[in-house]
């Protein structure tokens, strides 16, 4: 990997650009219903799915300068995705997805953390959402400990959910 395609570092992770043949790594990592539970459409995903956000995230970060990017272990081992990008045009959101053998490590507070930083530093917008399925707990618990506050509920694609806020100023007193 280049470091041109490096975004963002941590201790454990390294957030790059996807390369574009990289949709049978995206379909494989909404292969399970596990991974697409909380999702919208709540289903596995086709490879023409994952072509189509490739695509997407392709362009966000031509025309934002940020997107959901392709999530490695230190190690270069594929972990998941994680970034933030336009929600409806209007407003950055937070997003990430990681693959099952990732779950509980603590790897998505820590990419989840680290991209509130590197927003706030890079002076994109005073604040960003995210939002999560009532149910799905474990996120909410990685969206409150990275500073954010549930602000309200939110209808996507016909399934309610929970949205929260972190400005800049919230994740200063951190």
């Amino acid at each position: 990997m280049s470091d041109e395609r490096l975004i963002l570092r941590t201790s454990r992770l390294r957030f790059v650009m996807w390369n574009e043949g990289d949709a049978p790594l995206v379909q494989w990592l909404h292969s399970t219903t596990a991974t697409t539970q909380y999702l919208p459409g709540n289903a596995p995903w086709s490879l023409e799915k994952a072509e189509q956000r490739l695509r997407g995230w392709f362009e966000e970060q031509v025309r934002d300068g940020t997107t959901k990017y392709k999530l490695l272990g230190v190690d270069g081992r594929f972990i998941g995705r994680a970034g933030i990008s336009r929600f409806r045009g209007e407003q950055f959101e937070l997003g990430y997805s990681l693959i099952e053998e990732a779950w509980g490590k603590g790897l998505a507070t820590e990419a989840a953390s680290a991209l509130a930083d590197w927003f706030f530093e890079s002076r994109l917008a005073s604040a960003f959402i995210a939002f999560t399925h009532p149910e799905n707990v474990a996120s909410q618990r990685v969206l409150r400990r990275i500073g954010m506050h549930e602000r309200a509920p939110i209808l996507i694609d016909g399934v309610s959910g929970t949205a929260f806020e972190l400005t800049a100023a919230m994740r200063s007193k951190l």
